[in-house]
């Protein structure tokens, strides 16, 4: 069987070319704005300006120079200030961040704790329930202050102490704390002597004072404000503060060598807030 052989398509008709009019108008441009040829040179002459004599071309005025200088140097001035004020407040800052290091790694080197205080006995003397006139009751107390709680702080109690001993808000007697080093570890015992004068108690006060005698129970009071500093090594000390304790204790007998019954001892010390 032959193959069907198809004719050729004829070729599309040429193109009428644009009429020569047309592309001539087509090439034409606009023409130029005078501004842009160029701008007219200026006609010759000399030209006069006239200033009237009174008239001073100055930047400031003479008469708000000096005005104007001070204003000027405000802005550098007050920079001046802020740099310092800024300067003051990071060395401020960096004093007090160092600070609060050493006091932090001497807090865990040391461990500072408080002391803790008891009444080991008291001796009492002149001081009868029963008596209507004035007592002048003098009181030997032997205080233990314990410094077991510091391995590595020792105390140094200074000069200046009180110790008081009262009875229902009526101060008996006051002596004086001694002054001595208490090293890590320590249990120290001492002796004071208390006196007192012009003690008088009311009647119902005195009937009290005997029934709790006979009853072998009279609550006393004994308080003591000792200026302490704390010792860290051989070198390192705190500076003084004073050290608050309030003991109340109980005795049979208002006696020599009446044994007293400790119902509990609270130590205060504010400034050294790390003891607790």
């Amino acid at each position: 069987m032959a193959d069907r052989v198809h004719p050729m398509p004829a070729p599309p008709p040429p193109s009428s070319s644009p009429p020569l009019e047309h592309a001539a108008a087509a090439t034409e441009t606009t023409p130029l704005h005078p501004s842009f040829r160029g701008a007219r040179p200026p006609s010759p002459g000399t030209y006069i300006i006239q200033i009237p004599k009174d008239q001073v071309l100055r930047v400031p005025p003479p008469d708000r120079a000096r005005r104007y200088k001070k204003l000027a140097a405000r802005p550098a001035r007050r920079r001046r200030l802020r740099h310092a004020c800024c300067a003051a407040f990071c060395a401020a800052l960096l004093l007090l961040l160092l600070a609060a290091a050493f006091v932090g790694a001497v807090y865990l080197v040391f461990r500072p704790r408080a002391p803790s205080f008891s009444v080991a006995s008291l001796s009492i003397r002149g001081l009868d329930a029963l008596a209507v006139s004035s007592l002048t009751p003098q009181i030997d107390a032997a205080v233990r202050a314990d410094n077991g709680a510091n391995k590595k702080t020792g105390i140094d109690y200074r000069g200046g102490g009180e110790v008081t001993v009262s009875y229902a808000g009526e101060r008996l007697a006051a002596g004086p704390w001694p002054a001595f080093h208490q090293a890590p570890r320590n249990v120290t015992v001492f002796s004071t002597a208390l006196a007192g004068g012009g003690v008088s108690f009311p009647e119902e006060q005195r009937k009290r004072l005997a029934a709790e005698q006979a009853a072998g129970a009279v609550p006393l009071t004994v308080e003591a404000i000792v200026p302490v500093r704390l010792r860290f090594g051989k070198v390192l000390r705190t500076w003084t503060v004073d050290v608050k304790t309030r003991c109340e204790v109980t005795v049979n007998k208002l006696a020599a060598a009446a044994p007293p019954a400790n119902r509990g001892c609270r130590v205060k010390v504010r400034p050294l807030w790390w003891w607790w």
